[in-house]
């Protein structure tokens, strides 16, 4: 399914694009900041996953991902989608952020699971890809990562790939699963936002 994957891809690099925009604008950054850091968050994780997978990454020999982050950026900026009053502007970035991390979690779960891996294998390749860009955006920012304290996040990840692993088992992964598989983890991630559900923590 590689239209499939490549629709995916790129939802996923307009999402983080966006996320890692008003993550930059958030943090005070100047212009070139503003692109690193978006470029970083949209593309970082896709990177991190064809290394780990052997291949040349997407985005040096590919011609949409750089395309996809640029058109974006720009879009962002024209309408001004970083002005938004805060509570707005919160809802932009939680949206975006979810659709990217779902998107690249599948991504990584597909790439995963064509490569032969076992459920562990697509597991974390799932999760570095939805969560390596972030990581590495909050790296360069001085921050602690998204994913180390922000509610039910790296664990939507992780419920992509078992679903998507599970799917595969029964031989039932086609596009109409994965859709469904999408959805629902957009959906979990933002109720559990909205009633800040969060993973026990030590005391």
């Amino acid at each position: 399914m590689p239209e499939f994957f490549i629709v995916a891809d790129i939802i996923g690099i307009i999402a983080f694009s966006i996320s890692g925009f008003l993550i930059a604008i958030k943090n005070d950054l100047d212009i070139l900041g503003i692109l690193i850091a978006s470029a970083l968050t949209a593309l970082g994780g896709g990177i991190i996953r064809d290394v780990i997978l052997s291949s040349a990454p997407f985005a040096f020999t590919s011609l949409y991902p750089a395309l996809t982050l640029t058109v974006t950026i720009l879009f962002v900026y024209i309408f001004r989608i970083y002005k938004k009053a805060s509570i707005e502007r919160k809802w932009i970035f939680v949206v975006s952020d979810t659709i990217g991390l779902v998107a690249f979690s599948i991504t990584g779960a597909i790439l995963a699971i064509h490569a032969g891996y076992n459920f562990f294998g697509i597991i974390i390749l799932s999760f570095m890809t939805a969560v390596g860009g972030g990581v590495t955006r909050d790296i360069m920012i001085n921050q602690v990562p998204t994913v180390l304290i922000s509610d039910f996040y790296g664990s939507i990840a992780v419920i992509v790939a078992l679903a998507l692993a599970t799917l595969e088992l029964f031989n039932v992964l086609n596009e109409v699963s994965i859709s469904a598989v999408a959805v629902l983890s957009v959906i979990l991630r933002l109720i559990a936002f909205k009633r800040e559900w969060h993973l026990p923590r030590l005391s």
